[in-house]
């Protein structure tokens, strides 16, 4: 599987922590899941952004007294497929972070249309 981009085991974790199965997917939290730091995970959020592989929206909800809006992210379709693919070839095999109770298999994220 050759990337799009540069492949660090930072990424390889942020990926990771994209596949879980958390439906509200923040920049912290994906930090927290993959087991990094924010100052490493938003860059590479940005760079799968702009290669197709991450689709991010911003909270609808105004902010409250927990701070400002979020915002979440999810794989695109495409890059659901090749961060499976990259996990594989490169860690082998895709370590998911279930939730029995939820019976959780991860999804990749609806089309652009889809949020909501």
């Amino acid at each position: 599987m050759s990337a799009p981009f540069r492949v660090t085991p930072a990424t390889l974790d942020v990926l990771e922590a994209l596949m879980g199965p958390d439906d509200e997917l923040y920049g912290l939290r994906i930090a927290q899941n993959a087991g990094r730091k924010t100052g490493s995970v938003y860059p590479i959020l940005a760079r799968l952004e702009e290669v197709g592989w991450v689709v991010s929206e911003w909270e609808r909800d105004e902010p409250t007294a927990r701070g400002p809006r979020r915002r979440f992210y999810r794989l695109s379709p495409e890059g659901f497929g090749g961060a499976r693919a990259l996990l594989v070839e490169r860690r082998g095999a895709v370590r998911q972070r279930t939730d029995p109770a939820r019976g959780f298999a991860p999804r990749p994220a609806p089309g652009w249309e889809g949020w909501g």
